[in-house]
């Protein structure tokens, strides 16, 4: 079995481009550098190749996460500097790991995610950071509003055992969060609700346009990436 890793930062413009369209970007991609994909069995067979988690439209990364499987031996150098000639502007590889043969795939083993998130405030916030953020944990309950998939309703949910980690710091009439919550198919936090909770408990009027998020890694059981 040849499956491998292939890190890489999303940057500038790109970061609308949908999940799905990344896809599409990287099968693309595969083939035009002659990278050939084993596919999977069956009546609808599809390449063996999906993302680590999925990144939200509008969110920058500088640690994304491509598993593949490859149909023959390949290096991973050779893979990283065939995909580094052909990517478009704003797709930066920075990595290529051989991974073990046997193992869970990285989707099913991602446990967490960190994130940079820039809130702009103004000078009234400056000193405040440490008190708010630990007000805003020490809640007996961080209840957040999440729309549910099937009935599409708003559901009022606990969010605070999924936040493993937050602090702030005021920069530039900005407050730069470094999140790290629950990422992964069994237990899944949306830096929204944080940001959505957060907003409203420090009583920041900020319009949401104007705050950036960038997801700077993921986390893994069994594996270090």
């Amino acid at each position: 079995m040849n499956r491998f890793a292939i890190k890489f930062n999303k940057r500038g413009y790109i970061k609308y481009t949908s999940h799905l369209d990344m896809l599409r970007l990287f099968k693309r991609a595969m083939k035009r550098c002659d990278i050939r994909l084993k596919y999977s069995q069956g009546f609808n067979p599809h390449p063996k190749m999906s993302f680590a988690q999925p990144l939200s439209l509008g969110y920058e990364s500088m640690g994304e996460i491509l598993e593949i499987e490859t149909a023959g031996a390949m290096e991973a150098s050779d893979i990283k500097s065939r995909l580094e000639a052909i990517m478009p502007e704003g797709i930066e590889i920075t990595d290529v790991i051989r991974l073990p043969e046997q193992g869970k795939t990285l989707a099913a083993a991602c446990i967490e995610a960190e994130y940079l998130i820039a809130v702009p405030v103004d000078n009234s916030f400056k000193g405040r950071e440490a008190e708010l953020t630990a007000g805003y944990l020490a809640q007996p309950a961080i209840l957040a509003k999440k729309r549910q998939k099937k009935s599409k309703e708003l559901k009022e949910i606990d969010i605070k055992g999924m936040i493993k980690s937050l602090n702030i710091i005021f920069v530039n009439n900005n407050y730069i969060m470094t999140l790290i919550a629950d990422s992964g198919s069994s237990s899944n936090l949306s830096p929204e609700l944080v940001i959505a909770s957060f907003l409203e408990f420090a009583g920041i009027d900020c319009d949401r346009s104007d705050i950036e998020v960038m997801r700077k890694k993921l986390f893994f059981k069994g594996y270090n990436i």
